[in-house]
């Protein structure tokens, strides 16, 4: 698809801003009318000589040590870090125990166990597609709290790091 000077320019102009190529979709779609695939999107941008700015790197983020309260929404925290509540008592951490398959379940890529703090046992599974499957037939209905995954996921992370998997 070619697009106008005009469309052209302005799809520059965001990517300069730092916009994602699905935000470069959304915006096509809502600014011009253009419906486009994400693929199409990309060879677009490859089309007319522009790039894509890198986000910033979340382990320098993670390096540098926060002050109190300057955590963002959805920051990962350390399994050992307490938490500060409202009455600034700091929260017990979250005790999540989490194992890797030595033989993977069929139809998998990686797989394992996770055990959460309240001693809920969990099957876990990454196909070959990347995608995530926690399986809790065993406790059916059962959802780990907000500590409990995040500290699930910061251990899976570290696991598979650990074993080649990153």
């Amino acid at each position: 698809m070619q697009l106008t000077n005009e469309q052209t320019e302005a799809v520059r102009a965001w990517l300069d801003e730092g916009a994602s190529l699905s935000e470069v979709q959304t915006r096509l779609k809502e600014t011009f009318g253009l419906e486009m695939t994400y693929l199409d999107v990309r060879l677009l941008v490859l089309d007319i000589g522009a790039s894509v700015k890198d986000k910033p790197d979340p382990k320098a983020k993670a390096d540098a040590k926060p002050e109190p309260g300057d955590a963002e929404a959805g920051e990962a925290l350390d399994e050992d870090e307490p938490v500060e509540g409202e009455d600034d008592e700091p929260a017990a951490p979250s005790h999540v125990s989490v194992t890797l398959d030595k033989i993977v379940v069929p139809g998998a890529m990686v797989s394992g166990d996770v055990t959460f703090s309240d001693g809920t046992k969990s099957r876990w599974l990454i196909d070959q597609y990347g995608r995530f499957g926690l399986d809790t037939q065993s406790n059916p209905g059962y959802r780990p709290s907000e500590d409990d995954l995040r500290t699930f996921q910061m251990q899976l992370r570290r696991v598979l790091q650990q074993n080649g998997y990153a």
